[in-house]
């Protein structure tokens, strides 16, 4: 639990739908602009090969790092921090679609502070992937520690952290995917300058 009741939260954003990459800039001001919640620090961002169904527009990635309220307990506080993600993510318009298929904005929690939790969705935390809908809220995230997408931007704010049953740290999480994926999987394309992204040369 961090100092006056908070934890540090990391939540990865996802688009490829439109203009991604400002439609990830507005979440990152959103997301920091939800009550409570600060913003502490924004990854580069990435162009990404689609995982999954591969018959789609690249990618845009990032993570951001965030203190948030720790609630009575971690479940509650992530699930309290959950229903806020899925409240901005049909605000930016998003959709139910397929399993790994496009995404107008993609608002994940990743790790939770060093809590590892397993909990019910409410229903306005519920994914609007279909395939999704009826799982429960586990962080840190199910398939993290496996998407080089997760890895990098992470790796950029954290890459010492050993997340609850990693056994690894996330800089060496991110450098084994690389090596399955390939390096040209995730390419950083720009940095946050507080207001937007801006591309690398």
């Amino acid at each position: 639990m961090g100092i006056a009741g908070r934890v540090r939260a990391y939540v990865g954003l996802g688009a490829n739908l439109g203009d991604a990459a400002d439609t990830l800039a507005a979440a990152v001001h959103a997301v920091g602009a939800l009550p409570g919640i600060r913003l502490r620090g924004v990854s580069r961002l990435y162009a990404t090969t689609p995982v999954g169904v591969l018959d789609q527009p690249d990618f845009r990635n990032a993570v951001v790092a965030l203190d948030v309220p720790a609630g009575p307990d971690p479940a509650t506080g992530a699930t309290d921090l959950l229903v806020a993600l899925k409240e901005l993510e049909r605000a930016f318009g998003r959709q139910a679609r397929q399993r790994w298929g496009p995404r107008e904005v993609d608002l994940d929690i990743l790790v939770f502070g060093r809590n590892a939790i397993a909990t019910s969705r409410p229903p306005q935390g519920q994914s609007s992937d279909p395939a999704k809908a009826s799982l429960p809220l586990v962080v840190p995230h199910r398939d993290a520690r496996h998407r080089l997408f997760v890895l990098a931007p992470l790796s950029d704010l954290a890459p010492r952290l050993v997340p609850p049953f990693w056994g690894e740290t996330v800089a060496a999480a991110a450098d084994r995917q690389r090596g399955i994926e390939g390096v040209d999987a995730v390419r950083p394309i720009a940095v946050w300058d507080g207001e937007g992204w801006l591309p690398l040369s």
